[in-house]
């Protein structure tokens, strides 16, 4: 799947795989270093606010400490 393949809205499969290349897209590192530096900090706040919230919604901390810190 190609960016320009990115779609939402037709069912949950096409969605997940949207998702994930949109995420993928998103922390390219050329991409973030361009768009970092011009976050506000409540953005900043607010995304991992966001993303954290997720995790803590959907994985144990078994799963949030293996898959997301690795460890």
């Amino acid at each position: 799947m190609q960016a320009h393949a990115i779609v939402f809205g037709f069912d949950r499969a096409t969605d997940e795989k949207s998702l994930r290349l949109f995420l993928e897209c998103f922390t390219d590192k050329k991409l973030l270093d361009a768009l970092l530096p011009r976050l506000h900090d409540d953005e900043i706040n607010a995304t991992v606010d966001f993303l954290t919230g997720i995790m803590h919604k959907h994985l144990s901390e078994k799963e949030y400490h293996s898959l997301f810190l690795a460890d």
